[in-house]
């Protein structure tokens, strides 16, 4: 059974998800990272993941864009088992359904700010509207470095082009991995604001953050401890995302000192 009732219907939906890595120098001997996930992320809101280092969110989030593969388990994204296809059906899936804002941007140096916005659409084979990628450099404020390329920006302006890459392609899902650690406050507050408006453009966002403030903005928070889900609470309050954090920090300790 998931661990909590969605507030709207699954987009993804995980069940009984494992992931296990080979541990260095042992044979045989692998690491679980992940332990029997059972979690559903709604449609149409803004999902945060947090927990203790290590607790396994970032793998979480891979798992789920189809980055790393699980070890057992299903994921089914909207209504499709991503699990179930091959390499190349998956990224045809995330090409068409996926956008993503990482810590390190991902953009690609050589080409502009314009073309880096343009890339993930001209990958999947289709053309974005120059009116929609002016609109979407304008709305994050960046329209006057269209022609750069990203060594000439700040790491704030960096991680806009990167937001603005996804406002353009309009995928129906966003990944966002520590969108925020590496920016200012300002900065850091402008990028929040624009993966906190997406779910009203009809984007479903699931975002991994450290930061109990940048949860705290999300419709529903998953907290995670030691590769399990120990609670999904509800966003809007800092205090009580950072009491659940230490809470499973408490459980995990309290597990090893007792293994």
């Amino acid at each position: 059974m998931p661990i909590a009732a969605p507030v709207s219907a699954p987009c993804i939906r995980m069940r009984g998800l494992h992931m296990e890595f080979p541990i260095p120098g042992r044979k045989r001997e692998m690491a679980r990272v992940l332990h029997d996930i059972d979690l559903d992320i709604p449609e149409g809101r803004l999902t945060a993941i947090v927990g203790p280092s290590g607790s396994g969110k970032s793998t979480l989030l891979l798992c789920m864009a189809g980055l790393e593969r699980a070890t057992a388990g299903s994921i089914e994204i909207l209504g499709t088992d991503v699990l179930s296809l091959g390499p190349r059906k998956q990224a045809a899936f995330r090409s068409e359904n996926i956008g993503f804002v990482f810590q390190e941007y991902n953009l690609v140096s050589s080409l502009t700010v314009e073309d880096n916005i343009c890339l993930p659409s001209r990958l999947a084979g289709h053309k974005v509207p120059e009116s929609r990628v002016r609109e979407a450099m304008s709305r994050l404020g960046i329209a006057q470095h269209a022609r750069r390329r990203p060594d000439r920006l700040s790491g704030g302006e960096r991680q806009r082009v990167a937001v603005a890459r996804v406002l353009a392609h309009q995928p129906r899902i966003v990944f966002a991995d520590e969108p925020t650690g590496a920016l200012d406050l300002k900065s850091g507050h402008v990028v929040l604001d624009w993966l906190q408006a997406l779910p009203a453009q009809g984007s479903t966002v699931v975002m991994v953050t450290h930061d109990p403030h940048a949860a705290a903005r999300a419709d529903q928070v998953v907290v995670m401890g030691s590769g399990r889900v120990h609670a999904v609470i509800s966003g809007g309050d800092p205090h009580t995302v950072s009491d659940a954090v230490l809470a499973a920090q408490s459980k995990d300790d309290a597990d090893e000192a007792a293994a």
